[in-house]
């Protein structure tokens, strides 16, 4: 397991803090109180796992396959139907939507090779990832990926309550790989993907996903 780049700044700002919050509890409020001392810095230690759980990288044996839609995230399965994509292909479409919770592993990856055919971000709120107007309103990004046989796949990132930033490393025009790092929502969210109405889905509603692993669904 290695950590993802994006926590650098966080993790060593949560450390420092937390150093600078135990040495002044120590020396202004429980210096004679060592039961209280000890339940601080395990407190704090916790908290510092917490944060650096989320920028984890597990080492993974990654999925490919031509005709397969790769999970782009760690989560759970919360939206499998048939609905208009209103954005970019202004038709109906299947969409597969994966919540990720503040313990899942938040690297998002691509689905499929292909080129960017499209590229957008939007800034937004920040309603739960679960609200139904997450999808639109939303921090978020889109991003289609077209195969060289023109199939296309939208893929959203969208940032949820507890979500401030989202981070891409893609752009419009650019050759990508399946399974590579194609961005990072920190702190949980949700990332939807909208396929062609005749792909086969391989997942279920409440199903757990791994980025980069699981099979979402099958191209025609």
């Amino acid at each position: 397991m290695r950590l993802h780049r994006e926590g650098t700044t966080i993790m060593l700002g949560t450390g420092l803090a937390l150093l600078a919050l135990n040495g002044l509890a120590y020396y202004f409020l429980f210096r004679e109180n060592s039961t209280a001392m000890w339940l601080l810095a395990l407190v704090s230690v916790l908290l510092f796992i917490l944060v650096v759980q989320f920028f984890r990288i597990p080492a993974r044996l990654l999925t490919l396959g031509e005709k397969q839609v790769i999970a782009p995230a760690d989560g759970t399965v919360v939206v499998i139907e048939e609905t208009e994509e209103g954005e970019y292909f202004k038709d109906k479409r299947r969409q597969v939507s994966i919540f990720m919770s503040p313990l899942n592993v938040h690297v998002n990856r691509n689905p499929l090779s292909g080129v960017v055919s499209y590229f957008r971000y939007y800034p937004g709120k920040y309603l739960v990832a679960w609200h139904p107007k997450s999808s639109t309103d939303n921090e978020r990004t889109t991003v289609v990926i077209q195969q060289p046989n023109g199939v296309e796949v939208l893929m959203r990132q969208i940032a949820g309550a507890l979500a401030r930033r989202i981070v891409w490393y893609v752009k419009e025009g650019e050759q990508v790989k399946q399974t590579e790092e194609m961005g990072f929502i920190k702190f949980g969210s949700r990332v939807d993907l909208y396929l062609p109405l005749d792909a086969k889905i391989n997942v279920k509603m409440g199903e757990k996903t791994k980025g980069g692993v699981t099979v979402v669904a099958e191209l025609a």
